[in-house]
């Protein structure tokens, strides 16, 4: 006979796993972390398994009890949605929100706009991680990731929120040293500048006569950082190819000077959301706004 869950065990055993800590879980729900404990030991006891255990370094999930996360994590979320129906929480704009963005951008275009909404919904509760890595949305417990590109992952939710520019650049040192790129296929006869985040590694793809074409690039260097390719490329290292908001500062300046600008792209800026998550009152406000502050706005 299978034992009945629990939702407010449930709801502890997962602010354990997404805060990694019995105390902060604690502070979460407002509650004594001796009751976060019971509720844990009261879930592993109906199910007959070890899912957490606390290590010098904070607590995490078992084997078993990661498997028991992925797997009950979107039916809770479903069940979040079914609760803030009936209680009318879908016009009442409350409760956590846990986001990811990319540095650059988080830093340069979201942390005014996260801050704004924040003060016009005070019972919204955000959590927000700045990060270049592509972070696993299901897996992290992200209510809402920020992305700029083409979704991949057929399984989450996308809504397009507005455009992001993309152009190569280099110093002027630089191209006096080496030349400047006339056509895409110049490039191989250049130091290339990669960002690692994004597939494939090695090659950018232009539309040429209109066709697109895959070029593989000699690569000086390679980052996760956005940040640091600007700054190699200033140094004089290659060409680096990036968004307008992370080059604008040092094309005014003349610190770096775009070249090829006839193969300017143009990305998507993306809400990605688990299905679940989507349905929420404060996640569906969130991003209606990130959508109206960036609709009409090619960044």
């Amino acid at each position: 006979m299978t034992s009945t869950v629990d939702l407010d065990d449930l709801q502890a055993f997962f602010l354990v796993v997404e805060t990694g800590s019995f105390a902060r879980a604690a502070d979460r729900l407002g509650v004594a972390k001796s009751i976060v404990s019971r509720r844990v030991a009261h879930l592993e006891e109906g199910l007959k398994a070890r899912l957490l255990t606390r290590t010098a370094r904070g607590t995490t999930t078992t084997e078993i009890g990661a498997l028991y996360y992925e797997k009950s994590r979107e039916a809770m979320a479903q069940l979040e949605a079914a609760q803030e129906a009936v209680t009318s929480a879908m016009s009442e704009v409350a409760g956590p929100i846990r986001l990811s963005a990319p540095l650059s951008f988080g830093v340069s275009h979201l942390a005014e706009v996260l801050t704004e909404f924040a003060l016009r919904n005070p019972r919204v509760e955000l959590d927000i991680s700045f990060d270049d890595r592509r972070v696993d949305i299901l897996g992290g417990g992200y209510d809402l990731v920020v992305r700029i590109g083409e979704l991949t992952d057929s399984s989450l939710v996308a809504r397009r929120i507005g455009h992001i520019n993309a152009l190569m650049v280099a110093s002027p040192d630089y191209l006096s040293r080496k030349g400047t790129p006339e056509r895409p296929d110049d490039l191989i006869d250049h130091d290339c500048l990669l960002y690692t985040n994004v597939a494939p590694g090695d090659v950018w793809k232009f539309v040429i006569d209109g066709e697109v074409r895959t070029i593989r690039l000699p690569v000086r260097l390679r980052t996760d950082s956005g940040e640091m390719l600007l700054r190699a490329a200033v140094a004089g290292l290659g060409v680096a190819r990036l968004p307008a908001f992370i080059t604008s500062s040092a094309v005014a300046s003349g610190e770096v000077v775009p070249v090829l600008t006839a193969h300017n792209t143009t990305s998507p800026l993306c809400a990605v959301m688990p299905p679940g998550r989507a349905k929420t009152a404060r996640v569906r406000a969130l991003v209606d706004f990130l959508a109206l502050k960036f609709a009409n706005e090619v960044l």
